[in-house]
């Protein structure tokens, strides 16, 4: 798909990953590119949605816009998430159908896949069990989208590629502690702590479990490479292969950021998923992509950002 004189919508564009992504089409020469806005084209409300292909009659739609936040807010707002996620992309793939969408490229999270999965993460293992309780609602939401698009191939022929990015990090992340990931809270409490010359940090869980990261730049050169390149009705996941327990991570951001005070770790909190290593052996299979960015690099730049950003 020579994407170049394609009208391309990125929900969500404004967000995160959003921000990559389009910077990313921007790169391949692209210049046709619409990020609706919340406030403007509402994506749970099916009229929102119907006026959002009328008024811009998009040949190919990203779909990023997400209800997200860390444990404590999957927590506090499962029922939330999951209809916020579900309905959004429930809509937006119904609608893209009724529209004659030339191509639709769904984003979903590694939180759908079970709690107790081999690792690495196959995407055939997706269906093997139940995911990890504290994101399963967000998970589930997320994944019942891959069932519809698949059932919509099936029917109706309808195009659409469905992409499982694990963990994401980078500039630009969110930094607000009640509702971010790990690696910005962790970056921010080490800076906190340093800067108010506090002698010691509480982390959640135990440290024992694993994550693996992928950064924001990556992402989105994967989900353009798919866009591009990826007409498969299988789900493909997009990550960088490398596997760091929390404690070592935790250890990593404290070194990055100067911290020489305590660690202490708060095991009445959740560790979340016991371990998360992604197979990414389709990705580079069926378009070729590979991460590019080493993750101590990506974590320095991302402490700068930060440090930068806050003025």
């Amino acid at each position: 798909m020579d994407l170049r004189d394609k009208r391309i919508v990125v929900t969500g564009g404004a967000g995160f990953l959003g921000r990559a992504v389009v910077s990313t089409f921007q790169s391949r020469g692209c210049a046709n590119i619409f990020v609706p806005r919340k406030r403007e084209y509402d994506l749970r409300d099916r009229a929102n949605v119907q006026r959002l292909f009328q008024d811009f009659n998009p040949n190919l739609v990203v779909h990023l816009a997400a209800t997200v936040g860390g444990i404590g807010a999957n927590r506090s707002q499962p029922g939330t998430f999951f209809y916020e996620n579900a309905i959004m992309g429930i809509e937006l793939i119904e609608q893209a159908r009724r529209a004659g969408l030339e191509k639709l490229v769904l984003v979903g999270t590694v939180c759908s896949y079970p709690k107790f999965c081999p690792v690495p993460f196959r995407e055939d293992d997706l269906w093997k069990g139940f995911p990890e309780e504290t994101n399963a609602a967000y998970g589930i939401a997320k994944k019942s989208l891959l069932v519809q698009a698949q059932a919509y191939r099936q029917e109706f022929g309808f195009n659409s590629i469905y992409l499982l990015p694990v963990n994401l990090y980078g500039p630009g992340d969110n930094f607000n502690l009640e509702t971010s990931h790990v690696i910005p809270a962790l970056i921010r409490k080490f800076l906190e702590a340093k800067e108010q010359n506090r002698d010691t940090v509480v982390v959640w869980g135990t440290g024992q479990a694993t994550r693996e990261f992928l950064h924001v730049e990556d992402a989105a050169e994967g989900i353009v490479l798919a866009a591009e390149k990826y007409e498969g009705g299988e789900p493909v996941n997009l990550g960088s292969g490398f596997e760091i327990s929390l404690k070592d991570l935790v250890r990593l951001i404290a070194r990055l950021t100067g911290f020489e005070g305590q660690i202490a770790w708060d095991s009445s909190r959740p560790d979340g998923q016991p371990r998360r290593k992604l197979d990414t052996s389709r990705a580079e299979r069926e378009f070729g992509f590979t991460a590019k960015i080493p993750f101590d690099e990506g974590l320095k730049e991302t402490i700068e950002w930060y440090l930068s950003s806050r003025g």
